[in-house]
């Protein structure tokens, strides 16, 4: 019989309907909370955080040992070496060396670690092209940087890779479009956190109350045999308004 009565008190500590029933009962707090940190977001977006712009550049990953003849299954190997050169490549141009030398090329006033967290490089469709992408806070200077990284990388590259070159596909160009914040992602990213914030606090605020509302909520919570119902006459409306007594003497209103 405990263990029957403890199973319905688990049951309805965390009854999904009924903490559904509140969220639904309590949507405009929701909504409220969702339109106050989406505000936030895009304010974040529109005036706070530092607009970002990028430049790219594609280059061809060459290899003169890469002989496209007759034999297929040769040509498909060459092409793949050429392929996992990209990767190679990638490491070589993201190194001190090479980087100083695109810092005092395009005279920067970065350091090799800010140049180096402003640019990824990666295989366009797994192919022996490499695309390397400058992003900063300034369209023209990105640009300027991705060209002189075109400039630079294959005369260092001839320099350390016996037989191996590179070259230029497209060149940088000044993209004024920013690409870091969006406004939109940000205040959609503000509703949500906001909306699932007030969710949860709700949530936890419905599994800890524990008031008595009804006689039903006492026989599944509690192992006490429901005596007599008294209305609550200071109530405004008497009708569904009780004190619950049980059968060890003490009271809930």
């Amino acid at each position: 019989m405990n263990n029957k009565k403890q199973a319905n008190k688990d049951v309805s500590s965390f009854d999904l309907v009924s903490i559904a029933r509140l969220l639904w009962k309590k949507i405009w707090i929701i909504a409220i909370a969702g339109v106050a940190t989406g505000i936030v977001g895009f304010v974040l977006s529109a005036f706070v955080l530092v607009p970002k712009y990028s430049s790219a550049i594609m280059l061809y990953v060459n290899n003169s040992t890469i002989s496209i003849g007759a034999d297929v299954s040769f040509s498909a190997s060459q092409i793949s070496a050429a392929q996992s050169l990209v990767k190679t490549y990638s490491v070589i141009l993201q190194n001190r060396t090479t980087l100083e030398k695109v810092i005092d090329k395009a005279e920067l006033d970065y350091t090799y670690e800010e140049l180096k967290d402003m640019i990824s490089a990666s295989s366009v469709n797994d192919t022996e092209v490499l695309q390397v992408t400058v992003t900063c806070d300034d369209p023209r200077e990105a640009a300027k940087i991705a060209n002189t990284i075109a400039d630079v990388l294959p005369r260092r590259i001839s320099e350390i890779i016996e037989n191996s070159s590179m070259e230029v596909v497209d060149s940088g160009v000044v993209n004024t479009d920013k690409v870091f914040p969006s406004i939109t992602g940000f205040t959609a990213l503000g509703m949500l956190l906001g909306a699932i914030v007030a969710v949860v606090v709700l949530s936890l605020l419905a599994i800890a109350d524990d008031t008595i509302r009804d006689e039903e909520y006492i026989l599944q919570n509690y192992d006490y045999p429901i005596l007599a119902k008294i209305p609550n006459l200071s109530a405004p409306t008497s009708g569904n308004s009780y004190a619950y007594y049980y059968k060890s003497g003490s009271s809930k209103q």
